[in-house]
C-alpha cells in the first residue's frame, strides 16, 4: 500500500467518525442546537448563523491540499478540555444561561474535530475552527450599554449644534418634537454584522498577525461610533424637515443605507493595505506526508469511544439533577402584611414589571399613614432555558407602547432586617393616556430573591442558582420589586425603606415556606 493510499484511507476513518460524533453531540444537546437554530431564524440580528457552517467548510477546503498530505492523529491529550465545555454546558444549563450552553456546544464540537484530526491538522484550521463560534447568538446584552451610549453622544452633538434638548433617560424632547433611543437604534446589529465580516476579511485579506488585529478592532469601533452619527443625523433630518423625513420606518432604512456606505468605505480603505497569501513550501507543514503508527486504526476507535463518553457525561450529570428539581404546582398569595399596613381601597396597580413566564406572581399595592407601596413578586421555580428569572427579555419597563418610561436607574445600600443590601434603583415615568399608564413618577427598588439569599446582580443571581442546583437543592427563587409614587424630595424612599423595616421579615418568612422547601 502507498502512502497516500494510506493517507487517503485514514482520512475516511477520521471524518466518518468525526460525522458520527458530532451527529451524537448533536442527539445529545439536541435542545441547545435547536434553540440556536430558532434564534438565528426569527432574529435579524443574528441571521448570519445560517451562513457560519458554509464558510467554515469552505474556509477548510481551500487548505485541502495541503491538510490532504498530512495524516490525522488522535489526540488524548485534549480530553481536559472536553470535559471544561461539558462543564460549562452543565453550569449553565443548571442557570439557564443560553450563550453559556451553547458557547460549551459549540466548543464540543470543535474538539469532536481537533481530538480525531490531531493538533497538526487543527493548526492549520485553526481560524476556520475558532470562526464556528460566530454561530453562537451572543451580544444582545450590550444593547442597554449600546442605547446609553447612542443617546449621549446625540444629545450631545445636538446640544453642540445649537439645539435645546431636555432629556430624561433614553428620551429626550427637542423644539421639533420628541425622540427615544429604543432597541433597534442601540446598534448592535450593525456591531455584530460588522465584526463577524471584519474578521473573516481580515484573515483572507491579511497575514500579518498585527494587520488582523487591528483591523478586528476597527471593524467593533467604526459600528458603534458610525451608529451614534446615524441617529445624530436622522434627528437632525426630522428637525429639519419638520418630521418628514427620517420618521417611522424611514429612519431605519436610513440607518442600514448609512451603515452600509460605512462598511464599505471600512473594507476598501482595509483593502488598501491588503498582503498576498503566503503560498504552501516544501517546508511548511504538511509537505512530507506523516503517517500513523501501526495501530492508528485502533487508537481512533478508542479516541472516538472516549469522546462519545465524555460528550455523555454532562448530560446523564444534569438528567440526574433534574430529579431534584421541586414538584407539583406553584400556588401564592399576596403577603400578608405588618399591622399598620393595609391593602389599598379600590386598589388598580396600573404598574405591572414585564417578568415573563412567572412560576406565579402577585403585584398589590398596601397603604399606611398616606404612604403608598406597590409590591411585585415574580416566583420562579423549576427554571429552564424558557422559563427563568434573570433574561434580557425580563425588565421593569417591556418597552415603548407600555405606558411606562425608564427615566433614570442606578444602586443604593439598603437595610434588610437589620443587614445592608445593595438594591437596583429605577424612575419610572408614566405616559398620560396610554394603555396602562398613568401621568405619575414612580421610584423602584428591585432584588434578587434566591433560597433565601438576597443579591441585585444578575449574574451572582445565576451563580447562586447554578450552585444550589449542582448540591441537590431548589433553584427556587423570586424577583422583589418595590415602587411608590415620587413625591417631595426623599418621600418615596422613605415610604419604601418604611416598607421593608415593617414587612421585610414576613414577606422573606412566606418566600420560605412557599419557595424554600420542595413541595
Amino acid at each position: 500500500m502507498t502512502v497516500a493510499t494510506q493517507i487517503q484511507r485514514e482520512w475516511r476513518n477520521a471524518l466518518v467518525a468525526m460525522a458520527a460524533l458530532m451527529a451524537w453531540a448533536t442527539f445529545l444537546y439536541w435542545d441547545t442546537a435547536a434553540g440556536m437554530v430558532s434564534i438565528w431564524a426569527r432574529s435579524e440580528t443574528f441571521t448570519h448563523g445560517f451562513l457560519v457552517l458554509p464558510i467554515v467548510l469552505w474556509l477548510v477546503w481551500q487548505k485541502r491540499e495541503v491538510i490532504a498530505a498530512l495524516s490525522p492523529s488522535p489526540f488524548f491529550k485534549i480530553f481536559p478540555l472536553v470535559l471544561a465545555a461539558g462543564f460549562a454546558w452543565l453550569v449553565g444549563s443548571l442557570a439557564a444561561v443560553n450563550a453559556a450552553t451553547q458557547f460549551a456546544y459549540v466548543a464540543m464540537l470543535v474538539l469532536c474535530a481537533v481530538v480525531l484530526i490531531g493538533p497538526r491538522v487543527s493548526q492549520l484550521i485553526a481560524f476556520p475552527l475558532m470562526f464556528s463560534f460566530f454561530a453562537v447568538p451572543v451580544g444582545e446584552f450590550l444593547m442597554p450599554q449600546l442605547m446609553a451610549w447612542t443617546a449621549d453622544f446625540t444629545v450631545l452633538a445636538l446640544r453642540f449644534s445649537g439645539i435645546p434638548v431636555y432629556r430624561e433617560g433614553l428620551q429626550f424632547v427637542i423644539p421639533s418634537g420628541n425622540w427615544s433611543v429604543v432597541e433597534a437604534c442601540s446598534g448592535v446589529r450593525y456591531l455584530i454584522a460588522s465584526l463577524t465580516v471584519g474578521t473573516l476579511f481580515a484573515y483572507l485579506s491579511y497575514q500579518s498577525t498585527l494587520r488582523r488585529i487591528v483591523f478586528v478592532l476597527i471593524s467593533i469601533l467604526v459600528p458603534v461610533l458610525a451608529n451614534w452619527l446615524r441617529a445624530y443625523i436622522i434627528v437632525m433630518l426630522g428637525h429639519l424637515s419638520g418630521n418628514k423625513l427620517a420618521a417611522g420606518v424611514d429612519h431605519l432604512i436610513y440607518g442600514w443605507l448609512f451603515f452600509g456606505v460605512v462598511i464599505m468605505l471600512m473594507f476598501l480603505i482595509g483593502a488598501r493595505w491588503s498582503e498576498p497569501p503566503i503560498a504552501a513550501s516544501a517546508g511548511q507543514p504538511g509537505s512530507t506526508p506523516a503517517l500513523q503508527r501501526p495501530n492508528s486504526a485502533a487508537m481512533l476507535g478508542m479516541a472516538t469511544a472516549c469522546m462519545a463518553l465524555l460528550l455523555w457525561l454532562p448530560t446523564s450529570i444534569f438528567s440526574a439533577l433534574e430529579n431534584t428539581a421541586s414538584a407539583g404546582p406553584l400556588v401564592f398569595n399576596a403577603p400578608a402584611v405588618a399591622p399598620g399596613w393595609q391593602t389599598a381601597a379600590g386598589e388598580n396597580t396600573a404598574f405591572k414589571p414585564a417578568f415573563q413566564n412567572t412560576s406565579a406572581e402577585s403585584n398589590s399595592v398596601y397603604e399606611k399613614g398616606g404612604q403608598r407601596v406597590g409590591v411585585y413578586l415574580g416566583l420562579y421555580r423549576n427554571q429552564n432555558l424558557e422559563r427563568k428569572m434573570v433574561s434580557s427579555t425580563n425588565a421593569l419597563v417591556a418597552g415603548s407602547g407600555t405606558g411606562w418610561s425608564q427615566t433614570g436607574g442606578g444602586t443604593r445600600e439598603v437595610t434588610f432586617a437589620g443587614v445592608p443590601h445593595t438594591v437596583r434603583t429605577a424612575s419610572l415615568r408614566g405616559a398620560p393616556g396610554a394603555e396602562g399608564g398613568s401621568s405619575g413618577q414612580l421610584t423602584v427598588w428591585q432584588i434578587y430573591w434566591v433560597g433565601g439569599t438576597l443579591t441585585s446582580s444578575d449574574y451572582r443571581a445565576k451563580a447562586y442558582s447554578a450552585w444550589y442546583r449542582l448540591t441537590g437543592r431548589s433553584d427556587d427563587s423570586a424577583v422583589i420589586i418595590l415602587y411608590a409614587p415620587k413625591g417631595m424630595a426623599g418621600e418615596a424612599e422613605a415610604s419604601l425603606q418604611q416598607f421593608l423595616d415593617d414587612n421585610f421579615g414576613p414577606l422573606n418568612t412566606r418566600l420560605l415556606d412557599t419557595l424554600g422547601r420542595r413541595q
